[in-house]
């Protein structure tokens, strides 16, 4: 059996080194000769995963073919399915995923809690007095990792309005941000790992540490879990989802959004759970029983994040400090070169408990710094 993923950023690197203790060949399909997979299989192609042909050739003697970006060619996913090939996610989730305006209605249609929305074509549609500032603007495709996403406070900010396909939402009163991953196997099995909570920075709009479990009431990790569990079903298609959502100043449940793929929030999964996000990625991809999501013990994930000032070569800073500390694994994603904002790697700590963790996360940002050589 052969598998074929398209992407080759770091999500891929770490389903390769997960994919390296089994007898299945993986091919990786990505644009960049340079990109994080390249050094970790000899199936590496260059080639553009957004274009039909492109995907097609690269697949044709895969068995099966899954994703680490949404911005892939559907149109070939769908004609690689109809060929009797193995694709996760199923490309009608991904089609849906991929609009942010057919994934905010999806959730709507099936009763499922998300902040109020209408979709706008462009700027003729965006009616303040529809929802009031301050609202939320997302463009319905192309937005990751923040981009795409912009607060409109005032009126001062309507200037600022992108002319573009949208959805346009009330804006979360939010206390806490947390997701779930879940596991589906399409024969009505599913496993979910336990909440996660996201701290984000700020300024960048990025996740700058995720820790598991969340230690949020159990009342609102069970909600949590039941809803995620619940838009799974209703998606009915094999896959690994991970479901972001906003825990509101009330206490309610909101769902965000949702990614079909292994995901930044699951990382720390490697060294934290009995089978990481990824075993289970290969798992799905293989037709292989689903893996237990028991967390041995509590961990947290510093994101590496290009700093600000510095472009080229990559270097990290503070290297000694980390490695002096124990239970601590550093995971470098092996790209070419920093730039401010850029994901460049992370950090796992596992601790007995959340202030030790915290102690741990301080230590880590304080003597970290991803710079350019």
């Amino acid at each position: 059996m052969k598998l074929a993923i398209l992407g080759g950023g770091q999500l891929g690197k770490m389903f390769l080194q997960e994919a390296a203790d089994y007898p299945m060949p993986v091919a990786v399909l990505d644009p960049d000769p340079r990109a994080p997979c390249a050094a970790l299989t000899g199936l590496f192609k260059q080639g553009d995963y957004r274009d039909k042909q492109t995907v097609l050739d690269f697949a044709k003697d895969a068995d099966a073919v899954g994703i680490e970006i949404e911005h892939v060619s559907v149109e070939a996913l769908e004609a690689l399915e109809e060929a009797g090939k193995r694709v996760i996610p199923a490309p009608r989730v991904l089609r849906l995923i991929q609009d942010k305006g057919l994934q905010k209605q999806f959730y709507a249609d099936h009763g499922l809690p998300t902040a109020s929305f209408y979709l706008a074509s462009g700027l003729a549609d965006i009616d303040p007095e529809r929802i009031p500032l301050p609202f939320v603007q997302k463009t319905r495709t192309g937005g990751y990792d923040g981009k795409g996403v912009q607060v409109i406070v005032s009126e001062e900010d309507l200037h600022k309005l992108w002319d573009v396909p949208s959805v346009i939402e009330t804006l979360c009163p939010i206390a806490h941000e947390i997701a779930v991953i879940v596991a589906a196997d399409g024969n009505g099995g599913t496993v979910a790992y336990p909440v996660v909570e996201m701290v984000f920075d700020n300024v960048l709009n990025l996740v700058d540490y995720v820790q598991m479990p969340s230690f949020l009431s159990a009342k609102v990790r069970d909600k949590a879990q039941q809803l995620a569990q619940q838009l799974v079903q209703a998606f009915a298609a094999p896959g690994l989802y991970a479901v972001e959502m906003f825990v509101t100043k009330d206490g309610d449940i909101w769902i965000n959004e949702t990614a079909p793929r292994v995901h930044n929030s699951g990382h720390l999964t490697i060294e934290a759970c009995a089978n990481s996000q990824f075993e289970q990625m290969w798992r799905l991809l293989a037709g292989m029983p689903l893996g237990s999501v028991q967390q041995y013990r509590p961990a947290a994930m510093i994101n590496l994040i290009g700093a600000y000032g510095h472009s080229g070569p990559a270097l990290l800073e503070g290297l000694d400090a980390v490695l002096a500390l124990d239970e601590t694994y550093i995971h470098w994603y092996g790209k070419a070169e920093t730039r401010p904002g850029r994901k460049m790697g992370h950090i796992t700590v596992l601790a007995d408990h959340e202030p030790a963790l915290k102690a741990k996360i301080e230590q880590i940002r304080q003597a970290v710094r991803v710079i350019s050589r």
